[in-house]
């Protein structure tokens, strides 16, 4: 890869405990074809080799995801795994996934709003909470493989090299879109500008910055995101802090609160136990034993 070429993100944002995920698989990052970079974040590949199950936790993006993946058991023949492809919708809660014995996932992580350009035909909050078969929103995914697989899963699976894994994810996309949609635009722009800019702590920022109405945001978040423009606000801040409480046990948790917007400390902890399980202080000294 050149200088100047393209490269992922390479931050492990959103991923509970990433230093244990990363110490049992092999995860990499991988950017999509050109035309399609407008609308992805980037590929993600995993592959493991487990001697006992492992659950890996994770706070999910506003992103729709595509995700083929495979299961076998050590020594058995890779036909001999099950392998199926879904359409992730974004996530409202923890999303927790059991890794078990020998396992491939190849998955495409779409910008928030770049996903409906694939997929016009449904409003992207269609997917909101849903984990949902490949064939059920690309009915016609170029016809099944074997065992009425469809012959996209194979394709993108075989391959032991990344670069034919991507090169299939690219094939993939590329037969299904993307077709035009400007408001597809505004919304990844509008998302971007959440993620980028601390001072867009609530809708009417968003809505003075954008030129929108609430409910117009509301309308554009509902078919092209999947959730509202709050909801955004909040998970973003949410990914912040999770992170901060992985870089520092000692952190200022009342000072973060403030910075990331929430009214108080006592908002902030209530809203890290709910969602991960365990006080912001007590993640933070568990995942900083070494």
């Amino acid at each position: 890869m050149s200088a100047s070429a393209p490269r992922p993100r390479r931050d492990t944002r959103g991923i509970v405990d990433p230093a244990e995920l990363l110490s049992r698989v092999r995860f990499r990052r991988h950017v999509p074809a050109p035309e399609l970079r407008p609308y992805l974040e980037h590929y993600w590949l995993i592959d493991w080799e487990l001697p006992e199950p492992y659950a890996s936790h994770l706070v999910p993006h506003p992103s729709v995801n595509v995700v083929f993946q495979r299961y076998g058991r050590p020594g058995a023949p890779a036909a001999a795994a099950s392998a199926w492809a879904e359409v992730s919708g974004v996530g409202l809660g923890l999303f927790t996934q059991k890794l078990t014995g020998v396992g491939r996932v190849c998955g495409v992580q779409f910008r928030p709003g770049g996903f409906r350009p694939f997929a016009p035909a449904w409003p992207v909050s269609a997917w909101t909470g849903r984990r949902v078969p490949l064939g059920d929103v690309f009915p016609d995914e170029g016809g099944p493989g074997s065992a009425g697989i469809p012959a996209a899963v194979p394709a993108v699976l075989s391959p032991d090299g990344d670069h034919a894994r991507v090169a299939a994810l690219d094939a993939f996309l590329l037969a299904h879109g993307p077709e035009p949609d400007p408001a597809a635009g505004q919304a990844m722009e509008l998302v971007e500008l959440i993620r980028s800019d601390r001072t867009v702590r609530r809708v009417s920022r968003l809505a003075a910055a954008s030129g929108l109405s609430a409910r117009s945001l509301q309308r554009l978040f509902a078919g092209h995101v999947g959730v509202g423009p709050k909801w955004v606000i909040l998970r973003y801040r949410f990914h912040e802090a999770l992170e901060r409480a992985e870089s520092a046990a000692d952190a200022d948790w009342a000072a973060l609160a403030a910075e990331l917007g929430y009214s108080d400390q006592a908002h902030l902890v209530r809203d890290f136990t709910a969602t991960i399980g365990v006080p912001p202080t007590a993640y933070a000294r568990a995942v900083s034993v070494p």
